[in-house]
């Protein structure tokens, strides 16, 4: 059953960063469980107009890497921040880097990742890999990689990660549907402009499957994979969807949602 997620200004000490008057919309993001092909998915849906999308890595305040969903948590509550949904944004490299482009708040931190690598190194040479984005108006896509370069666009906030899922509406012809790659998998899409739709599964799928579930329960027609066995989200209310606790290791780049100021 879909549980929608309600949320309320709350008058605490510490908050001092909210000013008065701009309490967040008591409604916030849309998680629910479904359950495609006999199989369980934890799927929350963002509206940008209501919802702000952020992406972190490094705490500003030491310049270290947040590195957990947990730290990016307490971090936010000190800054008067009410979250409403976490999860990691994608992959990373070994030396904890983002793999691909990673732009926040504007400056792009890690530069499009262009290189054809051999797809049994990693999931992001699992060509095509993509790009999702959200820009200074409020708007949201998921892309190929070479289709969001060739548009031009500038993010404000943007991973890239990889393999595409689904692109204009086809599986990614990559997958087998009979593969016994099982993992935990997490992925995006942009069902319009305005809604993004954030996915982790509950046990492992392959990803035929996991692609079936974005084009044909969920009705994206591009979604893009961020990461596998190591994948959680996190809403208030429902706590943590995705992989058990033991297998999960240090995140790069993060999903933040906030609601709005009113």
């Amino acid at each position: 059953m879909a549980t929608r997620l309600l949320f309320r200004s709350l008058a605490l000490g510490g908050t001092a960063g909210l000013s008065m008057g701009c309490a967040p919309s008591a409604d916030a993001v849309d998680g629910r469980d479904v359950v495609f092909d006999s199989q369980g998915y934890f799927v929350a849906t963002v509206d940008t107009r209501r919802d702000d999308i952020e992406l972190f890595w490094r705490n500003p305040d030491t310049g270290q890497p947040f590195a957990s969903l947990e730290a990016l948590k307490t971090w936010t509550a000190g800054k008067g921040r009410m979250l409403a949904f976490a999860t990691n944004a994608g992959i990373y490299d070994r030396d904890f880097r983002p793999l691909g482009l990673y732009v926040e708040n504007g400056k792009a931190v890690v530069p499009l990742n262009r290189v054809h690598g051999n797809p049994r190194s990693g999931n992001f040479s699992l060509l095509p890999n993509g790009v999702f984005a959200v820009y200074d108006d409020g708007t949201a896509e998921v892309r190929t990689t070479d289709a969001f370069a060739a548009s031009g666009r500038k993010p404000r906030w943007a991973t890239q990660s990889g393999p595409m899922l689904v692109i204009d509406g086809e599986v990614n012809t990559q997958f087998d549907n009979g593969s016994d790659s099982m993992k935990w998998r997490s992925g995006v899409c942009a069902r319009t402009a305005h809604e993004v739709v954030f996915v982790v599964s509950r046990a492992p799928v392959n990803f035929h499957a996991f692609a079936r579930l974005f084009r044909d329960q969920l009705g994206c027609r591009d979604a893009l994979f961020l990461d596998g066995t190591i994948s959680q989200a996190w809403t208030p209310t429902n706590g943590y969807a995705g992989a058990p606790a033991f297998m999960t290791k240090p995140y790069a780049g993060m999903v933040a949602v906030f609601p709005k100021p009113r």
